[in-house]
């Protein structure tokens, strides 16, 4: 019998906000994360166009200028945007503007780097 990979809808509904005095905070199910990385990426700079087969994505912008596909769509995204990258859906990020930008990674599902799937890289890699 095979692990059911949680789907990146699923993962959203288990994020919790909490409204404080001061403000509020979100807390992300880190159960169901394999991985959670903040990504950098210099002007100009853009991650392979790629899928993966073991997990699905939750982005979280933290930074302007990132341009975002997933799928047929493509945006620039705005900071705090959340974004949802489903299992085996094409994706890239792209630093359109002139500072660095970053944003937080969730890997929903367990998975390795080794579950990349590139079909355009700018650096040549397989």
């Amino acid at each position: 019998m095979s692990e059911k990979i949680p789907s990146a809808d699923d993962y959203r509904s288990g994020i919790v906000e909490d409204v404080r005095p001061w403000g509020r905070f979100r807390r992300f199910p880190h159960e169901a994360a394999g991985s959670i990385k903040i990504i950098t990426v210099e002007p100009g700079g853009r991650l392979s166009l790629q899928y993966h087969e073991g997990r699905a994505e939750f982005w979280v912008v933290l930074d302007a200028g990132l341009e975002i596909t997933v799928g047929d769509r493509v945006w620039i995204a705005a900071p705090n945007e959340e974004i949802v990258v489903p299992r085996r859906a094409v994706h890239r990020a792209r630093n359109a503007g002139t500072a660095p930008a970053r944003f937080m990674e969730i890997w929903i599902g367990q998975s390795s780097e080794a579950d990349i799937v590139r079909l355009q890289d700018d650096y040549q890699r397989k």
